[in-house]
């Protein structure tokens, strides 16, 4: 037996704080998330770092069944033991940014779950995206201040990178806010839960997904400049003022779609 567990296979295994691991403990928190999700028969929900199981187990008494990604070894049989009394948990062992979404969907999009790590939000956000064909929507807790930004709007100061690319293949909803004290151990900040639905690819409209990236990359890497200045390695001003977009203006002040149309009117590299 792990010496973190007890004999029926609860937890008392501590956070790590190399792993970034906070764990929810707060059901009225975990209760709210569901209803956000609103599980149907037929979804196929994968929950990202299950920890102890604080949305794992009411996600499975909703559902039944449940498919959960879990890096952290010394949490994985106390999880398949309680997970017998709740509904069919398949657990996989392995750091997300190495699990092809795509794949484990085998053709049924997935509906993704979390409580994320902090120190890996981000490279997760962008890896969801990656196989954003297969997902039909994503439910996440993350550090408020990283869901201000993604769910930013153009002119606040806020607004950048995060929010372009995310908005640009996704519709970004921030739901509500969770206080330290439904974790243990508590963060020292505020989080946020947010929704995340990938767009219809002819909705999206990007011809090609790489020069979008390196224009908003570009232009978000040198945000005090103008676009004339900002993007001068990757076009001129006059490119870009034929592309309908003011070469003046800094890249705070534009919209995802001024991103988009800039980006599609420029020569392929």
């Amino acid at each position: 037996m792990n010496p973190h567990e007890t004999h029926d296979g609860r937890f008392r295994e501590p956070a790590k704080k190399a792993l970034g691991q906070h764990f929810l403990h707060e059901r009225g928190v975990v209760d709210r998330i569901i209803l956000a999700v609103d599980p149907k028969p037929g979804d196929r929900i994968v929950e990202i770092g299950p920890g102890q199981g604080a949305m794992t187990f009411p996600l499975l008494e909703r559902h039944g069944h449940l498919t959960a990604i879990e890096f952290d070894r010394d949490l994985l049989a106390p999880l398949a033991v309680r997970a017998r009394e709740h509904g069919e948990l398949e657990l996989i062992h392995a750091d997300v940014l190495d699990v092809d979404f795509t794949a484990l969907a085998g053709g049924t999009p997935l509906r993704l779950v979390g409580n994320l790590p902090y120190n890996l939000s981000s490279p997760i956000l962008f890896h969801a995206l990656d196989h954003a064909a297969a997902v039909r929507d994503m439910h996440f807790m993350l550090q408020k201040e990283v869901v201000d930004r993604m769910a930013a709007a153009p002119g606040s100061k806020v607004y950048g990178r995060l929010s372009v690319m995310l908005q640009a293949w996704c519709r970004v909803t921030a739901l509500f806010d969770v206080g330290p004290g439904a974790f243990r151990p508590p963060p020292k900040v505020d989080s946020a839960v947010v929704r995340l639905v990938p767009r219809d690819p002819a909705e999206v409209g990007i011809d090609d997904p790489a020069r979008f990236a390196a224009i908003v990359r570009a232009a978000f890497g040198q945000r005090r400049k103008t676009l004339r200045n900002a993007l001068q390695a990757l076009c001129s001003g006059e490119e870009i003022a034929a592309a309908g977009v003011d070469p003046s203006l800094r890249a705070e002040q534009l919209s995802v779609p001024d991103f988009v149309r800039l980006a599609n009117a420029l020569p392929a590299a």
